[in-house]
């Protein structure tokens, strides 16, 4: 079991929980009100992007099972404590109920659970092999978690479109920062990822732009007149404040485990953002 929750990556699977939770009870609300993840509905869409997800995690070892190897072999899952075959089958069947329940709650939800499917297959048989390709598909599955909730509801606004932007732009940052870390383990098998090709100076000199741009998008949230105090001071202490502290360590960082800190700060930036919705109203 404690292979399983590893391989599908069951933290990360609980912050795309409370994420969607928070879209449902802050963003789609009138204040805030939990009682709407109580319905059969959203708690289908919710399973519905967990399956998907699942087994996004899983196709993703299943390919990359001889880079992890090198890159992280104390994670190495598929392959050693589960088969290929049986991790193969289990991300079938994850991926069908995925889409299932997206078609059984509406064609919309349906169409959009089919297409992150098919780009998770993408990412994990092609696109991580290729540069930023594979970064911005992570980075748009991302948002896509966000909006599927909004557009599920009928009620997609600005705010769900602004929290889409906020985790769109730091999944990409992230995404960049881990193909620094894992630069090794992708060489030794002719990916072609950022830092590969351009080599990792050069690729924090495209990183840095991008995170600019973020810190730009989020001093225009904290100053944008319809924002409470409590909320602005909230994303100054615990988002940008954090952002800038990774402009300033990723400047250093030239070993793994710089990077390895980094993409954990991309995390936390990406939690502490997701709360701020419980004071948006």
């Amino acid at each position: 079991m404690k292979e399983f929750l590893s391989l599908i990556r069951f933290p990360n699977l609980l912050l795309i929980i409370l994420s969607q939770a928070l879209v449902q009870a802050s963003l789609l609300s009138a204040g805030i009100n939990f009682s709407g993840i109580a319905t059969p509905g959203f708690l289908l869409l919710t399973l519905s992007t967990v399956c998907i997800a699942a087994a996004g995690y899983i196709i993703n070892d299943y390919y990359d099972i001889k880079i992890d190897a090198i890159n992280k072999p104390d994670r190495v899952v598929v392959g050693k404590s589960i088969r290929r075959r049986p991790a193969m089958f289990t991300h079938m069947v994850l991926s069908f109920i995925g889409i299932a329940l997206g078609f059984w709650l509406s064609i919309p939800v349906g169409l959009i659970n089919l297409g992150a499917v098919l780009l998770l297959w993408g990412y994990s048989a092609r696109f991580k092999k290729m540069p930023l390709v594979g970064n911005v598909v992570v980075a748009l599955l991302g948002a896509s978690m966000l909006l599927l909730v909004a557009v599920y509801a009928g009620k997609l606004n600005n705010i769900t479109i602004s929290y889409a932007v906020f985790a769109f732009m730091i999944s990409l940052i992230r995404e960049i920062i881990k193909d620094m870390e894992d630069v090794r383990g992708d060489a030794s098998f002719d990916c072609r990822t950022l830092p590969i090709v351009l080599g990792i100076r050069r690729a924090k000199y495209a990183l840095y732009p991008i995170i600019a741009l973020f810190q730009a998008f989020l001093l225009l949230v904290i100053f944008h007149p319809v924002t409470g105090i409590g909320f602005d001071v909230y994303m100054l202490l615990l988002v940008l404040l954090p952002s800038i502290w990774m402009t300033v360590k990723l400047v250093r960082a030239d070993r793994k485990r710089d990077f390895t800190f980094l993409s954990n700060l991309g995390k936390f930036i990406m939690l502490t953002g997701i709360l701020s919705m419980l004071l948006i109203n």
